[in-house]
Formats: structure tokens, C-alpha cells, sequence
């Protein structure tokens, strides 16, 4: 048949229903029989119909509440960037009645991370975005979501064994491999390299670390197998106590000249660089905070690596009103970049238009 746009009406008088049928029969209301719903499925098929799923969105009458679920955070930072993506999609979607409550905990803190955990479990949702953190607390909340029938989306990491409708961010052990794969290349013979880790490596809130640095440990181990590995666990709380234990370890370790730090925390490894007046050969964290791209440009760290994190929540967002509001079948990852900024280039990035 030709194309055209095609009204309730047209189509029950083609299948010789009437208009309330048909109404019926496309919002999956029932009260129509099993030959009546072969007579309109027969025409919608016959002319290739599709919804327009703008109009009904804006049609709709029913209010959304999306519950988003993410680390407390202050401006300018990681999770910061995140939280605009979302306002982002809600200002956009806010012709069709969706909106967002955001729930805040505090990262790597599990009682904190619980009481979010609680907070977004009492509430009358219709979705909900959720950046885990601890894998126990997740499943568990995942469970009664699933049993309550409520969609939610992941960003930032994922934890596979919740089941989460849709995941989006990067794929984590790939971009600890890309990473060292760059570091190397700044290697020379003799030098040691420098996992700057956050918290340790059995820490149930490390998810993320760890992946990257089962990632970055592969590449090292079928590459560079004879270099040595030196760890140091930076003190996120007390940067003077961190600043006295650097001191140590370099004089200890003068030939330690390529490190990584596996989240957004490189500036603290820059910044004791800096005021020591000391330099790494090559020195690579994570995250475009104003302090990690001045001290980028600066020369004390050599790579940045993006996640675009204001695009995670953005997409996020428009995936779940895809899914609940316009009733479209979402995929269930979306992987972004592994983006690799250096001095040269990072003036150029940008995330939205």
C-alpha cells in the first residue's frame, strides 16, 4: 500500500471494527475477541503502521517519577557532571509529565550507600537510575525493584548479576588495558611503575578499581612482564599524612617514573608532583576535573582518560522514559568512549553541543 498517514478511523473501516476497537487493540486494553484482534493486527500489518510516539507521550496523562540514585557530590566534580546530564533530559522531558528526585550517598561509605539503598525502596517510582556501588546492598535492592516491576538503568559501573535493565558507561577492564597499553609507551628500561590506588584492592567498594586494574595487570603481564610493580594507597582524607608517605616513597623509589591512578583522585599524586618539584616520566588518571586538566596542562600528568559522565546520565535518563513512557524496547548496554585527553587535544573536548 502507498504511505500515509493512517487515523484510528482509516483503520476501522479497513477492518471493519470501530474506532474504539481499534483504540483497544493498540494500547493492549483487552475486552476484544481473538478474531476481532486478527482482523486489526491484519490492517496495522497491511499498511506498516507505527504509533507516533511523541504525540502519545504528550497525550498521556500520567505523571513519571524516575528516581536517580548517585554519590553526593560538589560542583565541578565527577558526579557533579553526571547530575547535570540528568537535569538535562529531565528539562526535556518534562512536556511528558517525567520527572526526577535525586537520592544522595556517600561514595565508598556502605551504611551510607545502604540508607540510599532504603531511601529509593520506600518510594512510589515509576524507574529509576542508579549508580551502585557496594554489590550486596545492589542485588538486594535490584530484587525488590524486579519484584515491584520497576525498571532501572545503571551508569558508571555495572554489576551484571542485578540485571539491570541497561547499563551505561565504559567497559571497565578494557579501559584499565587501554590505559596501560598508553603508559607504556613512555617506559624505559629499569624504570618501576606505580599503581596510586584508593582504599585497597579487597575493598567491597573498589568494584570499579578493581576491574580497571585487572585490565591494566593483563596488558602488563603479557607485555612488559620483567617491570616492576610498587603499589601505594593514597589517603583520601588526609592529603598532609598522603603528601609525608609520598615523600618516603620516592626517595625510596627514585626510579619510580610511571604511575596510574584508577579514578577521578590523580590531582593527588599532581598536586604533591608539583609541590615537591618533582616530575613523572608519565603519570595517568581518569575524569576531566578542572584540577586533573590543570595539572594536565601543567605537565604532571601525562593522560586523562573520559567517560563522559554528564552523557551517562543524560542517555540514561532518555532510556528509561523510552522504555516507560513511549514503550520501546531499550538495548541492554551502551558503552561508552574510552576518550584519551592530553594536553594537546583537551581544549577540543566537549560532551554536549
Amino acid at each position: 500500500m502507498d504511505k500515509k498517514n493512517y487515523t484510528i478511523k482509516d483503520i476501522a473501516r479497513m477492518a471493519g471494527v470501530s474506532a474504539g476497537t481499534v483504540d483497544r487493540v493498540m494500547h493492549n486494553r483487552g475486552e476484544v475477541s481473538e478474531a476481532t484482534l486478527k482482523k486489526v493486527q491484519k490492517v496495522l500489518k497491511e499498511i506498516d503502521y507505527h504509533p507516533n510516539m511523541f504525540a502519545i507521550g504528550l497525550a498521556a496523562k500520567k505523571r513519571y517519577q524516575i528516581a536517580c540514585l548517585i554519590p553526593a557530590h560538589q560542583e565541578g566534580d565527577y558526579w557533579h557532571s553526571v547530575a547535570q546530564g540528568i537535569e538535562k533530559a529531565a528539562l526535556e522531558l518534562r512536556p511528558f509529565n517525567v520527572s526526577v528526585e535525586f537520592i544522595y550517598y556517600v561514595h565508598a561509605h556502605e551504611s551510607s550507600y545502604s540508607k540510599g539503598c532504603d531511601a529509593l525502596r520506600n518510594m512510589e517510582i515509576d524507574a529509576a537510575l542508579i549508580a551502585p556501588n557496594f554489590e550486596k546492598e545492589t542485588t538486594e535492592l535490584a530484587a525488590v525493584l524486579q519484584t515491584r516491576k520497576v525498571p532501572y538503568i545503571f551508569v558508571d559501573l555495572n554489576i551484571e548479576g542485578a540485571r539491570a535493565l541497561k547499563y551505561i558507561g565504559q567497559d571497565s577492564h578494557m579501559s584499565g588495558y587501554i590505559a596501560a597499553k598508553l603508559l607504556m609507551q613512555s617506559y624505559r628500561e629499569g624504570q618501576k611503575l606505580v599503581l596510586f590506588l584508593v582504599n585497597g584492592k579487597d575493598n567491597p567498594a573498589e568494584i570499579q578499581m578493581i576491574r580497571r586494574m585487572e585490565g591494566f595487570m593483563q596488558y602488563i603481564n603479557e607485555s612488559f612482564p620483567q617491570v616492576r610493580v610498587l603499589e601505594f594507597v593514597l589517603n583520601k582524607d588526609n592529603t598532609t599524612t598522603d603528601y609525608e608517605a609520598l615523600e618516603n616513597f620516592f626517595k625510596n623509589h627514585p626510579d619510580a617514573e610511571l604511575g596510574i591512578v584508577f579514578n577521578s583522585r590523580v590531582y593527588q599524586v599532581g598536586n604533591f608532583l608539583r609541590e615537591s618539584g618533582r616530575k613523572m616520566e608519565a603519570l595517568i588518571g581518569y575524569d576531566l576535573l578542572d584540577k586533573n586538566t590543570d595539572l594536565m596542562k601543567a605537565g604532571y600528568v601525562k593522560y586523562l582518560i573520559g567517560q563522559r559522565p554528564g552523557l551517562q546520565g543524560y542517555r540514561g535518563i532518555r532510556a528509561l522514559c523510552e522504555y516507560v513512557v513511549f514503550k520501546q524496547n531499550v538495548l541492554s548496554a551502551r558503552f561508552m568512549p574510552i576518550d584519551i585527553l592530553m594536553k594537546e587535544n583537551i581544549d577540543y573536548y566537549f560532551e554536549f553541543d
